[in-house]
């Protein structure tokens, strides 16, 4: 087993594995991306998430996805990590630690200052297993999520706000720390 960088022959595999990720989170129904979506989102000029894939003999077995975010607090940059998951039947080799391990090496070798992610609170075998590494729960915080028609509306009290864009799209087309370079090694 080797980890890589995803490249664009592993997208439909990819896919796949985001579908499996949201069945076994009991909502299967709530994906969206699509190949060309997926492909799009890694393989642009200026990627907005990457993905580091666990290879097994030209399978792959499992994934991280993830993109970098910024802390005002540190100042600094880090990753987020949107997606971990390993096929059931490659559990227990290590592989999802390596995946972790990974991503943390990245982050320590570029300055970042962290990993950040989020686990459903019934998913008892990766709490365990993230206490297992020394992650520790962001206890006192509070998830928050403004997607369909509840975005759809807020965003229409924001027309004829002229500047920049909040992404900072017009500064060269994409954000400080949003996307170009990436954290494919």
């Amino acid at each position: 087993m080797i980890l890589r960088a995803a490249v664009p022959s592993d997208v439909p595999a990819l896919v796949e594995l985001i579908e499996e990720l949201a069945a076994y989170e009991r909502e299967p129904d709530a994906v969206e991306v699509d190949a060309a979506m997926l492909s799009d989102a890694l393989f642009a000029e200026a990627p907005v998430v990457f993905a580091t894939v666990a290879d097994d003999g030209g399978a792959v077995v499992g994934t991280a996805i993830h993109f970098r975010n910024f802390s005002t607090w540190t100042g600094r940059v880090g990753i987020y990590l949107e997606d971990l998951y390993v096929r059931p039947g490659h559990r227990g080799r290590g592989i999802g630690r390596a995946l972790l391990a990974h991503l943390a090496r990245t982050a320590r070798d570029r300055g970042y200052a962290r990993v950040d992610w989020s686990v459903l609170d019934w998913n008892e075998p990766a709490l365990a297993f993230y206490r297992s590494i020394g992650a520790r729960p962001m206890t006192g915080w509070t998830g928050y999520r403004l997607d369909g028609d509840a975005l759809a509306v807020l965003a229409q009290e924001g027309q004829g706000v002229t500047g920049v864009p909040a992404d900072g799209a017009g500064r060269g087309g994409v954000p400080e720390g949003g996307g170009g370079g990436g954290l494919r090694s």
